[in-house]
């Protein structure tokens, strides 16, 4: 009965605007929820793409920092191989070859490096050789043997240092070598050594001054040298041609 009442209503004219009203509200309310589930679908999209526009802008960041890391490094390699480089030259400036030195020229300048170092060794050697020497022809011949060892020491020293000028451990280790060897050499020509306590300690003692003589002596002499080649005075091996 009330389904009948209700189909009754509905179809008595002065309701038909009611029911075409509610048609109206309901197609309304559906194009609505359409609009709806659009905005949010709109919504949902805007919101990843804000979200990947964030992971590019990170994205982006970090491609920037690794891009300064990449500059930072290849400026770091430049400077190794411009250190490199330079240390190469320095280094191939000491192994030039035979073909570009004048070797007259070579022959010359160690000529003045031994005549430098014979020198300023028998300076260097003379109050030693006054002190020791017991007559004239043993003060020559002490004079004599300086002179040629620290010849010898000139040359040497000469072709040891090279262009490594500042090189205090090889300036300071070339006549300590030299004065140590020579030392030894002037010692074990000496007396001979017995096997008792005093004659022990008298024979250390002995070889400890004749180290430190000599190497006093071709001391002088690298230092003769070394101010030498500061001074442009004496050319250190190679030379160019």
């Amino acid at each position: 009965m009330v389904g009948d009442r209700v189909e009754e209503l509905l179809r008595r004219e002065e309701n038909r605007a009611l029911l075409d009203g509610l048609e109206e509200a309901s197609r309304r309310v559906d194009r609505a929820r359409d609009a709806l589930a659009d905005i949010e679908r709109q919504e949902a999209e805007a919101l990843l793409a804000k979200e990947y526009i964030r992971h590019l802008e990170s994205r982006e960041s970090e491609i920037a920092e690794s891009q300064r890391d990449l500059l930072e490094a290849r400026a770091m390699v430049e400077e190794a191989q411009c250190s490199l480089s330079s240390n190469i030259d320095e280094n191939n400036s000491g192994d030039i070859l035979a073909e570009e030195t004048d070797k007259d020229v070579e022959r010359l300048e160690s000529l003045k490096a031994a005549s430098i170092s014979s020198v300023v060794g028998m300076l260097a050697s003379l109050p030693i050789s006054l002190y020791q020497a017991t007559s004239f022809s043993q003060l020559l011949l002490h004079l004599a043997t300086v002179f040629i060892s620290c010849a010898l020491f000139g040359v040497t020293f000469r072709y040891a240092v090279r262009r490594d000028l500042d090189n205090i451990q090889l300036k300071t280790g070339a006549p300590a070598a030299f004065g140590f060897v020579k030392g030894l050499a002037a010692l074990e020509a000496g007396k001979p050594l017995e096997l008792n306590n005093d004659s022990f300690i008298a024979y250390s003692i002995d070889g400890a001054v004749y180290v430190l003589e000599n190497t006093f002596i071709f001391l002088s002499a690298a230092i003769a040298l070394d101010f030498c080649f500061k001074m442009r005075l004496l050319s250190p091996f190679p030379i160019r041609k």
